[in-house]
């Protein structure tokens, strides 16, 4: 086995199989072949997207075929500026005409120069692998984002000129774990802007574009426009900004117009956590919340008008007198200013708004899914705490705000703290996995009541990670009607699936899911509370999985990004008048920490490496290989005289550890684990040179990995005292050596027992491991005969195991590994991510479904599923830019029955390694028809089909 997929005994495809076996599947019951549908068609892999910036923008289609091998041999895409140019088959931007090509996923646009702020059509059809071809897929549009500087026009950033709020609730208590005593912080204001025009001549396109450095929310005519809150995603905001593009053809209208923007901080203007010292020199904020506002507008007589942000604005404070992305908003009704971004709204006392000019690199289009609310949960209960306060559980550990529904008196303060979890005893709140001691800032919401009349209220700029509220200040008990849970995350499309007929492991999996979403707030966090950081080693540690799960395409090129612009010059370590730019573990944003160190760097090999294995994309690959390139330089410039680089973080989170109170938890010492990550990443940047045309570094790189293997078995590869087994000194390192294929052939099964030897003989049926070895240890016991093993470690109820966590009560994962009932509360994060990695098994695994390495992308996949004794049933859909993978077995009475369903103008390769070919049948034909010989493996064309065999 290797990290990046499945490794077959003959790999290599043979075609004439693929065509015997489907040859006798179909053509033997003389079934006519159906016609191929487009089921979905995209552009830069989104349906019909707009604010596109790519200058060769890739097509894609998805085939729904019935029948049996149906493939692609060829393709001819048009591209227009009008539907009716397509229509007469006369495009005017690009002709590809008939490409004798089986490619249908990212194909590039070659034609004349795409321009920015229009709106191109194209469409596409295919011919078989008979030669017939398909009619038209339905027609797409995609329209091009502003693409250059110049054209916001005049458009200019604008931002609060006078801080007016005279609020008494403006102020917070701020201290963190080192202060003495809390000192009252206020931070920027929240900034309302407001403007009116006047529109003369019928509208036919209104295209709004907006660029927040900070949360905003946009409004006309007293309407918000769009569903998107928290907007845009988080970035190192002096190198790299986004903005959003809205069509508001439908709500502007002929006649006066009004239109307002709010700003928040954010991660912008956060110039308030992490500060030991609030009176210190860091500054942590980019600067005060700051907007550039652009409407083009096209007339019905073909005329175009630009609207825009400057000077002309006007700006006041109000209601929000508080806000900050850890400790909440606090909202202050009496202070409201009803009807201030309406027409006609008399805006004389307002002020006017500074023009600024921000640190800025560069602005894009946000091509990620935005944040917006996505579920609503009701209080599953409501019990009094010792204080005597209200208690409101909503039975989910979520990442998001609180929604009120209040009745009190004029100027009543209701104060909300949102925890994760309660004290041991049930007693109260415990606020000490939030961390409010360390950011500075507890998780706190609170809303002042501006009459006695019934009043609604949300957060607008800040999010929690919570499962409990705790509501001071109302005068009745809580229920459903007065205050709900929101869920508030990254809108990533759900495209996979997995079930199974053990429930044990479908809980491992819907906590797995809850606790990636809570935590994708435009970057992947660590945690939804505390710190809200997009730490590069979590980021990697739990990606195949939610690669599985979710539409990452867009989500991780993003996020690339984010690690290339916190890059900054770093000397080498043996060699320190050498420059290398390297990330900082956390991007992006001003709290960096240190360098990256190599097991949480190589996130910037890593992401790259999955979105091209999972998409097929090698733009991702092109695009960072010179960072990559030179962060594995800088990586290398740490090796020592053994060969072995002198680097690491560790397995962060093992049982019990706490790297104060007992670092010697952390059994793998973090310079092992941290060359088995690199080891790996030097085999995928072999493969990176050669897609770069970089042959001299092809080299270097597969020599540096065979240097690397023979100097890490040297140190670390040691027997076992007593027995003859051998081992890497700890589970993880192990684990990850037989993963990542650096076991010498002759070991391989004294290394599998050494494992053995130490979850069974010395741990008593545990797992050992932290982050880095747990994604893998239930793979590889269980691709090495140890299924029931892995199995059993999994789901045993006792401390430390993944079911223990279940049957503590968690509803996410958390970042710890404790004995929690012999604590006061639960303390760091309960909402950690990075644990979610090793749900990668419940796919890769018990599913068997692996993308090749050959043909990336799932073009070609590998169905190799691992049946454990204790489980009976199995169901993954795997999705791919293809289509959807669907496999679906059970066994009985030791036969398993898989059902396979292979998408259109893909191959399933199954590897029938060790098993009896005669007792194998495919839709009822055995086996043995297809297979001659010592051949060990079946290639499958695309088709739905039912396969039999013995255990």
């Amino acid at each position: 086995m290797t990290k990046s997929g499945y490794r077959a005994p003959s790999i290599l495809v043979k075609v004439s199989l693929v065509l015997l076996l489907v040859v006798l599947l179909a053509c033997k019951e003389n079934a006519p072949k159906q016609t191929l549908a487009f089921t979905k068609v995209t552009t830069d892999y989104k349906v019909n997207p707009t604010a596109l910036e790519n200058e060769k923008p890739q097509f894609s289609w998805v085939m729904q075929a019935e029948g049996f091998n149906r493939s692609q041999t060829a393709y001819h895409v048009m591209v227009a500026t009008s539907k009716e140019l397509l229509d007469k088959e006369a495009p005017d931007m690009w002709n590809s005409k008939k490409v004798d090509s089986g490619q249908s996923t990212f194909v590039a646009y070659n034609g004349t120069a795409l321009q920015p702020l229009q709106t191109y059509f194209w469409k596409v059809k295919i011919w078989d692998e008979e030669g017939k071809p398909t009619d038209w897929s339905p027609v797409q549009r995609f329209a091009m984002g502003l693409m250059h500087e110049k054209n916001w026009e005049s458009a200019k950033w604008i931002t609060l000129n006078e801080d007016t709020r005279s609020s008494p609730h403006r102020f917070r208590e701020y201290k963190t774990g080192k202060m003495v005593k809390p000192v009252l912080v206020d931070g920027f204001a929240a900034a309302y802007f407001r403007k009116e025009t006047k529109i003369d001549k019928e509208v036919v396109s209104a295209q709004a574009y907006i660029c927040g450095l900070g949360y905003y929310e946009l409004y006309l005519n007293g309407k918000k426009v769009g569903d998107h809150v928290l907007d845009p995603a988080p970035s190192n905001y002096d190198k790299q900004a986004y903005y959003v593009n809205y069509d508001i053809t439908d709500q502007i209208k002929s006649g006066d117009n009004a239109f307002g923007i709010i700003m928040g901080n954010g991660f912008y203007g956060q110039n308030i956590s992490w500060k030991n010292d609030p009176e210190s020199e860091r500054d942590l904020a980019y600067g005060a919340p700051t907007v550039k506002f652009m409407v083009k507008m096209t007339y019905a007589d073909g005329s175009q008008e630009d609207f825009f942000t400057d000077e002309t604005w006007k700006e006041a404070t109000g209601p929000i007198v508080f806000n900050n992305i850890y400790g909440g908003d606090t909202y202050d009704a009496r202070y409201e200013i009803n009807g201030w971004n309406t027409v006609g709204y008399n805006d004389q006392s307002w002020g006017s708004p500074k023009v600024a000019t921000p640190k800025l690199n560069k602005i894009s289009a946000q091509q990620i899914p935005p944040i917006k609310k996505l579920r609503e949960l009701e209080p599953q209960k409501v019990f009094k705490g010792a204080d005597g306060e209200w208690i409101v559980d909503f039975g989910q550990n979520i990442a998001g705000w609180v929604k009120l529904q209040v009745q009190e008196k004029e100027g009543q303060l209701i104060e909300i703290t949102n925890t994760e979890a309660l004290l041991t005893d049930g007693s109260d709140i415990f606020q000490g996995s939030t961390g409010g001691g360390a950011n500075g800032m507890p998780q706190i919401y609170k809303y002042i009541a501006k009459s006695s009349e019934p009043e609604s209220w949300e957060p607008k700029f800040s999010y929690h990670g919570f499962r409990y509220a705790k509501i001071k200040g109302i005068s009745k008990k809580p229920d459903a009607n007065m205050i709900k849970a929101v869920l508030v995350a990254t809108e990533i499309d759900n495209t996979g699936n997995f079930s199974s007929s053990e429930d044990i492991l479908n809980q491992m999996h819907s906590i797995s899911k809850w606790t990636i979403e809570d935590n994708l707030h435009g970057i992947p966090e660590d945690c939804p509370h505390r710190e809200k950081c997009g730490w590069l080693g979590d980021a990697h540690a739990f990606a195949e999985y939610a690669l599985y799960n979710y539409d990452m395409y867009d989500f991780y090129k993003k996020y690339m990004e984010d690690i290339r612009t916190q890059m900054r010059p770093t000397k080498g370590h043996n060699d320190p008048d050498i420059n290398f730019q390297v990330p900082t573990m956390i991007a992006p944003g001003k709290r960096t920490s240190t360098y990256a160190k190599i097991d949480w760097g190589v996130a910037t090999m890593y992401l790259p490496w999955y979105n091209y294995l999972y998409y097929g994309d090698d733009a991702i690959v092109k695009e960072y290989y010179d960072e990559m390139k030179n962060l594995t330089d800088f990586y290398l410039n740490f090796k020592g005289e053994n060969g072995i680089m002198q680097d690491g973080m560790g397995d962060w989170c093992p049982p019990l550890w706490d790297r104060r109170k007992n670092p010697s938890a952390m059994e793998t010492d973090p310079i092992i684990s941290a060359n088995a990550y690199f080891y790996d990443v030097l085999g995928i940047m072999e493969k990176f040179a050669q897609m770069n045309g970089d042959s001299d570094y092809a080299v270097l790189m597969k020599a540096e990995k065979e240097a690397l293997k023979k100097a890490f078995n040297s140190a670390y590869l040691k027997p076992i005292e007593g027995t003859e087994h051998k081992w890497y000194l700890s589970q993880t390192a192990t684990v990850q050596a037989l993963q990542f294929g650096m076991v010498p052939e002759d070991d391989i099964e004294k290394v599998v027992n050494g494992l053995v030897h130490d979850i069974v003989a010395v741990k008593g049926g545990h797992h050992s491991t932290g982050i880095h070895g747990n994604r893998y240890i239930y793979t590889v016991l269980a691709e090495n005969g140890k299924a029931d093993l892995a199995q059993q470690i999994l789901t045993t109820p006792d401390f430390p195991s993944q079911a223990y966590q279940i049957k503590s009560g968690f509803t996410t994962w958390p970042e710890r590994q404790f004995i929690w009932e012999e604590m006061e509360g639960p303390t760091n994060s309960l909402n950690h991510p990075m644990h979610s990695g090793f749900a990668a098994y419940f796919y890769e695994t018990l599913g068997g479904i692996k993308s090749s390495e050959t043909h990336v992308g799932y073009k070609s996949f590998y169905v190799v599923p691992i049946f454990p004794a204790t489980i009976d049933e199995v169901k993954v859909d795997v999705p791919t830019p293809y289509g959807t993978i669907r496999n679906y077995w059970n066994k009985k009475d030791e036969t398993a029955t898989m059902e396979l369903r292979v998408p259109f103008n893909t191959i399933a390769i199954l590897p029938f390694k060790g098993i009896d070919k005669e007792n194998v049948s495919i839709n009822g034909e055995a086996i043995n028809t297809f297979v001659s010989g010592s051949e060990e493996e079946v290639a499958l064309g695309s088709g739905k089909y039912v396969i039999k065999f013995k255990l």
